[in-house]
């Protein structure tokens, strides 16, 4: 029988603490080498990040932590609504993770959500990042909801607005807030649907991969339903968040798909311009995540692999 590369990894599970948040954690390779850490977007999994990728990492000669964000799998749920928290709580998570692993410094890949965690850190606790990688990400101080609203009301962004996610995605979202959710396999449904949308219309998706993704998801989790929380932590806005990123000095790689649903290619060339000497890699055909669509894992590997060498 043919090993998968499930078998192959071999990964040290570990919890460690953030304040009251206990968070799952999952390391691979050896301590010695230079660490990636990976941080996942919104309301996503640390097993988002492919074991494929994991590998491609580690046989290049890196330490990789990979980690369930609070709210998602096995880490610790939170009363939202006793104890509200922000990105700047998110980031937190993520330095403690590298505390609790013995790293002072580390490589930081993140998606999504997870680009904005990096580019707090690169700002706030810049000893922390040795470079950053954001992909999928948008400057972690725009405020998309001005140009959500015109967008749902018909009218494009105003001139000084990056642009809003693309109609079929804000046509699924409205889609998806009405379709029924009562069974799991309705739940699973939905969720698939989000990741075709957000694969986006140009490359292929692999239907197969992402829903042994969510059926994983689900089965791992321990409240799914606390990850709608990223979405109330993702809407506050404060000033720590502003912070110029003109302040970082991680040398910075931005990697964005050029038919991103989510953050329209102007997001990541913006994200770029405000962080010095940033190298913008726009990938074309990609959508927001990378991971289903067949030949992409390989690609966004051997770009991290370039990038913190």
């Amino acid at each position: 029988m043919t090993a998968t590369v499930r078998d192959m990894l071999t990964g040290e599970e570990k919890y460690v603490r953030s304040g009251r948040v206990r968070l799952w954690t999952e390391r691979f390779g050896s301590p010695d080498d230079p660490t990636v850490l990976l941080v996942m977007g919104t309301s996503t999994q640390a097993i988002g990040w492919p074991d494929e990728l994991v590998e491609a990492l580690v046989n290049s000669g890196r330490q990789v932590i990979r980690f369930d964000h609070r709210d998602t799998g096995r880490s610790d749920s939170v009363d939202f609504a006793t104890h509200p928290y922000a990105l700047a709580d998110m980031a937190a998570d993520t330095a403690a993770v590298l505390d609790g692993h013995g790293v002072t410094a580390a490589h930081i890949v993140g998606t999504s959500l997870g680009a904005a965690i990096g580019q707090w850190l690169a700002v706030h606790q810049a000893v922390r990042v040795r470079t950053l990688t954001a992909m999928a990400s948008s400057p972690m101080g725009n405020d998309p909801g001005p140009a959500w609203a015109r967008a749902m009301a018909g009218h494009p962004a105003a001139a000084d607005q990056l642009p809003p996610p693309t109609a079929r995605f804000l046509d699924h979202l409205m889609a998806s807030a009405k379709a029924p959710r009562t069974t799991a396999q309705q739940r699973m449904d939905a969720d698939v649907q989000t990741w075709r949308v957000l694969n986006g219309d140009v490359l292929p998706f692999d239907e197969a991969a992402a829903r042994r993704f969510v059926e994983h998801c689900h089965a791992r989790a321990d409240n799914v339903a606390a990850a709608s929380n990223h979405d109330l932590a993702g809407r506050r806005w404060d000033d720590d968040r502003r912070a110029s990123l003109s302040r970082i000095t991680a040398a910075t790689l931005v990697l964005h798909g050029s038919d991103d649903p989510l953050f329209p290619r102007a997001h990541g060339e913006a994200l770029a311009a405000q962080i010095p000497a940033a190298r913008l890699e726009m990938v074309p055909g990609m959508g927001h995540h990378p991971f289903f669509s067949p030949g992409l894992t390989e690609r966004i590997a051997a770009s991290i692999v370039r990038h913190t060498t």
